[in-house]
């Protein structure tokens, strides 16, 4: 079984100075789950190469089993400096696709026309399709085949707006996740801000924050049968 991971190339805030990108936990933990299930994990990411990863995930305090793993996995580490271009990447067959968070994707995976078509086409085939915390970004300009907003009429979750004003980061984000998948019409609900929660709406499976990372890559699993193994 091949998994296809998608990744942000974008790494500034806005107009601001401050740096972001990907979260690591949203990356590490899901990965893991993957791998450790028997997947063949290919990483994609707009430019390609090495994704940004925003610091703040990789200070003491952000650090988990599944990141501090990460650190000392060679492979990992290799196979994330060189992702492919997601032109290139989206063009294969894949059993499975995910998206982890970060601010990142909020400015490039939102609007990426190769993402957007990499989304439309998953969906249509019934391919599970996940995303966690800002990642469901990527439904901001996504349609189904009846040329409504994809997450219409679909129960979903992502970053909250009360957790986007508790890092303060409201008034720098071009979009709240909260507010952009209520106005395409999703049936947005959520926990309280960094408590995991995940929901599974036929193949398509949305995680709050980070740690809802392995809620939603086991639900992913739970699509595929349980167990990508032989």
């Amino acid at each position: 079984m091949k998994i296809l991971m998608v990744l942000t190339s974008h790494d500034r805030l806005g107009n601001t100075d401050h740096k972001t990108g990907f979260w690591l936990e949203e990356f590490a933990a899901p990965y893991y789950v993957f791998k450790d299930a028997g997947a063949e994990i290919v990483l994609a990411s707009p430019k390609g190469g090495q994704p940004p990863l925003d610091p703040r995930s990789d200070e003491p305090d952000s650090q988990t089993e599944a990141t501090k793993r990460f650190h000392a996995d060679a492979a990992a580490t290799k196979a994330l400096a060189t992702t492919l271009k997601l032109a290139d990447a989206a063009k294969g067959e894949y059993d499975a696709v995910f998206y982890p968070g970060g601010h990142g994707p909020l400015w490039d995976l939102a609007e990426d026309k190769d993402s957007i078509a990499l989304v439309e086409r998953t969906y249509a085939a019934g391919t599970p399709l996940g995303a966690v915390c800002h990642a469901p970004a990527i439904f901001r300009h996504t349609r189904g085949a009846d040329g409504e907003p994809l997450v219409k009429g679909k129960a979903v979750t992502g970053f909250s707006n009360s957790e986007e004003d508790a890092v303060g980061l409201t008034k720098i984000v071009p979009f709240l996740v909260e507010d952009m998948l209520k106005a395409n019409g999703g049936r947005y609900s959520k926990k309280d801000n960094w408590q995991s929660y995940a929901i599974t709406e036929g193949k398509l499976i949305t995680g709050q924050n980070p740690a809802s990372s392995v809620a939603a890559a086991q639900a992913v699993l739970a699509l595929l049968g349980g167990s990508l193994g032989p």
